[in-house]
């Protein structure tokens, strides 16, 4: 059983920045399959960044529209991931949830994650 809990969120105005953080019951991030995903009213979840077990920067993929703007990594040592979020749109608005999945793939849609956090709310006003 992993449990994720999310942090982070909160109100920004459109052009700033906030990090999320996501901390796993893991002891090590190695062998999962880690994503961020958000979730609009209204809208479906949606994909933002995933990556698989080995992290590498080539191995990380972000959603066509917050390329170059967000960024996801990690600290082993505080098994923790975050999602830096650089100049925010105020259609960047959602609830943002951090995901988990055992196994060495890379997985873009929400339903191949067993293990969720709570949801963090970002909210950018223009």
């Amino acid at each position: 059983q992993v449990q994720l809990v999310e942090s982070g969120g909160g109100l920004v105005q459109a052009g700033g920045s906030l990090r999320l953080s996501c901390a796993a019951s893991v002891r090590t991030f190695e062998g999962y399959a880690m994503a961020w995903f958000r979730q609009a009213p209204g809208k479906e979840r949606e994909f933002v960044a995933a990556t698989n077990w080995s992290w590498t920067v080539s191995n990380i993929y972000y959603l066509d529209s917050v390329k170059g703007r967000f960024t996801m990594s990690r600290d082993n040592a505080k098994n923790t991931m975050y999602l830096q979020m650089n100049s925010l749109k105020p259609e960047d608005t959602a609830v943002y949830y951090c995901a988990a999945q055992p196994g060495s793939n890379t997985y873009w849609r929400s339903d191949a994650y067993n293990y969720w956090g709570q949801g963090t709310q970002v909210t950018v006003s223009s």
